[in-house]
């Protein structure tokens, strides 16, 4: 039976003893000291150093142009001058909005905050917004999370009298807009230490510099800049750990009636709030607003002053989050019925003029991590359509956007996501092309994500007093990861569906330790395992809590056939052999012996199927389970290619698995015919 890993490679860390035994004498606990040292924490100096929540805050003048924008910005509170806040429509750009718009009001500013409609006007300053706040009266705009390459933009405010203070979180181009101050700590002439700041970061930044009084300011607004900062995936080091950890404390007795509701109706309680929460739970209910176009909501949400339009704004948010949701299932039902028959390609390209443009993004990841390759989603209206995209393993978007952009009419974003627009007769000739360079990009039997896990650890270590502890870690996300662990040879006693038959729940076994394990969004069948089966687990650990009892419990990432020999996951030199680079030390780690050529075949031979379609790393694990020996995956490939020249086998790839079927030729087939084999002799001996 196939195992289907989600993920190609797992790359486990080993601590070093002399590190854990240094962070348990320092207090930490046995589970908790095998994680930091795995990441390469040695002491508990280090440890408090990583950890630490008490970083002192840096002095916000030390941003390039950061006087500037306050001299501006405090000339237009002098004045009176009507002061506008242009924002973005995801929650960093619309916490970074409310609490420059609320800080400004509550110093005596004429200010209104403004978002630009996703659907029709898009990310980012716009001439649309540009000239409606100029015929409002609008003096000076200062953008949050966005502004850093509106230099067209900031050429037409100075067009129509309007001054502008651009602040940005986001990387600088070459040429940077016309403004009287731009402020952005990725500023190549910026001095500014802390480069991980989020659009509200740099927004309080400013708010602060022109309090004077940063740490009232932390006090005033800590929960904004949380929310954004943790919704925008955030490094949480330095400064973000301390507005992280500050603004979890704020949120938790949060003085700001819409959020108090939302965190009300989402269940969202003080015991259970975390980063991981706000990712889970809060950001996707804020965003909706904006992926819905009603981002007004949102915006109200954070200003409201009034207990019950704070909850009626809660429950509306909720409320289109459900229809956010409902209609992403609708689209990726529809998208799922287009895929063609017979396999699914490399890329997948698909179109419709059903689609809400707010909404295939979401459905276009969840596309590309189910089927495990880069997927484009594009709404069609009339000849043209909008693509949103998403990568897989590492393909490069905008670089294959770049490459084809004859066939479209303007693209945008990065290598993991990125949109579009094309005309509705170039999608075929894109989808082909594309898919083209997808298949070079994965013509080897690559493993196209890896999973990174902090360490391996005994049963004994996953008790509830150990799993506490890992509260020492918070608070966690990027940079700060949620830890990742792994259990080997583990038994399946039991599997049972859960939710509707959506989720897997399993019960393992190793010696006389038994654990509970759920796993979200797979079943047995799409998960290919079996009560029986013998595999190791990559889990988070975490604790379950049903009717006042509280158990350990694994939260699976991925399930792997076990094994009891090394199997590496190289293919290094598998690569230079099919690339034509292969080097004599190369040929002679990949050529294999006769005693490795017989346990593979007998494996294969041993299987009782007409065909073996597997994964390449899964198949790999699984003959070194059942031989018990060494093998590496580059190995492996080798030698099917060398039984494949001599027509022992016939390979097809598919996608990410190979499927492998045994021919009728004699057994007597002389291997050193092969031309792989002859390849690997002569560079060798060259």
């Amino acid at each position: 039976m196939c195992i289907a890993l989600k993920y190609g490679i797992w790359n486990v860390s080993e601590p070093k003893a002399e590190a854990v035994n240094n962070l348990v004498c320092e207090g930490y606990s046995p589970l908790t000291a095998m994680i930091l040292g795995a990441r390469g924490i040695a002491n508990g100096k280090a440890a408090r150093e990583y950890l630490s929540c008490d970083t002192p805050l840096i002095d916000p003048f030390r941003m390039t142009d950061m006087a500037k924008a306050v001299s501006r910005v405090g000339l237009a509170m002098t004045r009176g001058e009507k002061i506008a806040v242009f924002g973005d429509y995801d929650v960093d750009g619309i916490t970074a909005t409310c609490l420059l718009t609320d800080f400004l009001r509550r110093s005596g500013a004429d200010c209104v905050p403004y978002i630009p409609g996703r659907l029709e006007e898009g990310y980012g300053l716009n001439p649309i917004a540009i000239r409606q706040l100029h015929a409002e009266g609008v003096r000076l705009i200062i953008t949050v999370d966005c502004g850093i390459t509106a230099v067209a933009e900031a050429q037409l405010c100075r067009q129509l009298g309007i001054d502008l203070v651009i602040t940005d979180h986001h990387e600088c181009k070459d040429i940077l807009p016309e403004a009287i101050a731009v402020v952005d700590p990725h500023r190549p002439d910026g001095g500014y230490p802390h480069k991980n700041l989020s659009g509200v970061g740099v927004a309080f930044k400013l708010a602060a510099a022109l309090s004077g009084d940063q740490q009232q300011m932390l006090g005033e607004y800590a929960d904004m800049v949380c929310l954004g900062t943790v919704a925008d995936v955030m490094l949480l080091q330095g400064e973000n750990r301390v507005f992280v950890d500050r603004g979890l404390a704020s949120l938790r007795s949060t003085r700001r009636p819409g959020l108090a509701a939302l965190m009300h109706e989402c269940s969202c309680g003080p015991q259970s709030l975390s980063a991981s929460a706000i990712g889970f739970m809060l950001a996707p209910r804020i965003n909706a607003a904006g992926r819905m176009g009603q981002i007004d909501l949102a915006v109200e949400l954070f200003l409201t002053e009034d207990s019950q339009r704070g909850a009626s704004l809660a429950k509306s948010l909720c409320d289109l989050n459900r229809q956010r949701q409902s209609i992403e299932s609708d689209i990726y039902s529809q998208a799922v019925s287009m895929l063609p028959a017979g396999g699914i390609p490399e890329a997948i390209v698909l179109a419709d003029d059903r689609w809400h443009q707010g909404v295939v993004g979401i459905v276009a990841s969840r596309i590309a991590e189910e089927y495990s390759c880069p997927t484009f989603l594009i709404c069609l209206d009339g000849e043209h359509g909008k693509a949103s995209s998403r990568s897989y393993g590492g393909f490069n978007l905008f670089s294959s956007l770049s490459s084809l952009s004859g066939l479209l009419e303007s693209y945008g974003g990065h290598e993991l996501a990125a949109g579009f627009t094309i005309n509705r007769q170039n999608i075929d000739a894109f989808r082909e092309q594309v898919c083209s360079l997808a298949a070079a990009y994965y013509r080897e039997d690559t493993p196209r994500t890896q999973l990174d896990i902090d360490c391996a650890i005994p049963p004994e270590l996953l008790t509830l007093r150990n799993i506490d502890s890992l509260s020492a870690l918070e608070p966690c996300g990027n940079g700060c990861p949620k830890p990742v662990l792994v259990m080997e040879d583990l038994f399946v006693e039991r599997l049972r569906p859960v939710g509707n038959g959506k989720h897997l729940r399993l019960r393992l076994r190793r010696g006389k330790y038994s654990f509970n394990a759920i796993y979200f969004s797979a079943t047995a069948q799409s998960a290919s395992i079996a009560e029986g089966d013998l595999v190791d687990v990559a889990f988070a650990p975490q604790i379950n809590e049903y009717r006042d009892e509280r158990s350990v419990q694994m939260n699976v990432l991925d399930i792997r056939p076990a094994c009891k020999a090394p199997c590496s996951a190289d293919l290094s030199g598998y690569r230079a052999l099919r690339t034509g680079q292969l080097q004599p030390s190369m040929a002679e780690a990949l050529l294999p012996d006769r005693a490795t050529q017989a346990t593979i075949w007998r494996y294969l031979a041993s299987v009782q199927a007409p065909i073996i379609e597997e994964t390449p790393m899964c198949l790999c694990r699984k003959i070194v389970r059942w031989s018990g020996t060494p093998l590496s995956l580059g190995r492996m490939l080798t030698c099917l290619d060398i039984f494949c020249d001599v027509g022992l086998l016939q390979i097809q790839r598919m996608h990410k698995y190979i499927s492998i079927r045994l021919t009728q030729c004699s057994a007597k087939a002389d291997l050193n015919q092969s031309q792989t084999m002859q390849l690997l002799l002569h560079v060798k001996e060259s």
